[in-house]
């Protein structure tokens, strides 16, 4: 496959599964909005191969995953319609190939039931599966300052807090607990039922606040960035903490529904971050 081909691929792969990235990438230069895509539709397959039902053997699927992944890095792209804009944005961006690896390793340890037991274990998950994608992302959008990567992983780990507060029932029903335990008891909460339900909303409002703070210590982020890239961080900023507030005034109901950000709030935000 051709490399234009290729960014057309992982174009139709963003366009249709990156519900909130994809609207960010619209405001990005076309270079730099094929190499966001080629990213996310290896983030995408990454995370595919944890969760996608008709898969035998996930760990063998992960680790030939990775092995097309060094093969690739190498020149040797194997035959898959994302290697060749991968490779493609990898070299131009000149993205450090540690942080794919680091992005295999944090899907691998969601492939057997766990609990995070503190908040130290849950800050190594969420920089394994969010902030190394924040630390590949800014070398597309461009950076000069090296404390850009500092920001970047607090971003990553703001937006993975609130995946996590919205995902609560789903991640339970695959036996996955990413609140941790110490959370759970200090708030007097059952890690099984989620009851009694004032308090799960007590331990909810702490979690999202512990969100905030994350939002506010990566908010240096912006203006480290290259100006033509600044409204599409903008704009996932934006649309990660509306997801996060739409969270915060359902008063954290989260257990019998999913909390999205519609469509025309997604579209005004990116107005705005343009503006």
């Amino acid at each position: 496959m051709t490399v234009e081909a290729s960014y057309e691929w992982c174009t139709r792969v963003a366009r249709a599964k990156a519900k909130n990235f994809y609207y960010s990438f619209l405001l990005l230069p076309r270079p730099e909005r094929r190499a966001m895509c080629a990213v996310y539709a290896f983030m995408r397959y990454c995370d595919d191969l944890s969760d996608e039902e008709g898969i035998a053997d996930r760990a063998a699927a992960i680790a030939q995953w990775r092995a097309d992944l060094e093969a690739a890095l190498a020149g040797r792209a194997p035959e898959h319609p994302l290697w060749p804009a991968f490779s493609d944005a990898v070299e131009r961006f000149r993205i450090p190939h540690e942080y794919f690896y680091e992005m295999i390793e944090g899907v691998s340890s969601d492939l057997a039931p766990r609990a995070i037991g503190t908040f130290d274990e849950l800050y190594d998950y969420c920089y394994h599966v969010a902030s190394v994608v924040g630390l590949t992302i800014i070398h597309i959008f461009g950076f000069e300052d090296p404390a850009a990567l500092i920001y970047a992983e607090k971003c990553g780990i703001a937006f993975q807090l609130t995946n996590i507060l919205r995902d609560i029932r789903e991640d339970s029903e695959k036996h996955r607990r990413y609140i941790p335990a110490e959370d759970f008891e200090r708030f007097e909460v059952s890690q099984e039922t989620f009851r009694p339900e004032d308090k799960f909303r007590k331990l909810m409002a702490f979690e999202a606040d512990r969100a905030r703070k994350y939002y506010r210590e990566s908010s240096p982020l912006i203006p480290m960035i290259h100006p033509q890239s600044r409204p599409s961080l903008r704009a996932l900023i934006g649309i990660y903490s509306a997801l996060l507030d739409r969270i915060v005034d359902s008063n954290y109901d989260v257990l019998t529904r999913r909390i999205r950000v519609p469509g025309w709030q997604k579209i005004w935000i990116l107005v705005k971050s343009f503006v």
